[in-house]
């Protein structure tokens, strides 16, 4: 087990920084390509598929379309908290 250290650490110090990232960060914009797979996924109609000639007409006027995502607020503060408690864990574990 202590072999493992190391990893504990860097994933407890990972979970911190993406916390703070998370904290910071408001929203995040996806791309047409992942907008549209997670439309796929979960069945809604949000991003069509280009197959008539009259979609194709629009989206070479409109913008493509883009999700936006929003983080709860909590999501930051409890990666963090896991992080911590992850890293102060690599500590506890003793050195052979």
């Amino acid at each position: 087990m202590t072999k493992y250290r190391h990893r504990y650490f860097f994933f407890g110090l990972l979970l911190v920084l993406l916390g703070v990232q998370f904290r910071m960060v408001d929203s995040f914009v996806l791309n047409e390509s992942t907008t549209r797979t997670l439309a796929r996924f979960s069945q809604t109609t949000t991003a069509t598929n280009t197959s008539s000639m009259v979609d194709s007409i629009l989206l070479r006027v409109h913008p493509k379309p883009m999700k936006r995502v929003e983080p709860p607020r909590w999501l930051g503060l409890s990666m963090i908290a896991f992080g911590t408690v992850i890293t102060l864990h690599a500590f506890a574990i003793p050195r052979e």
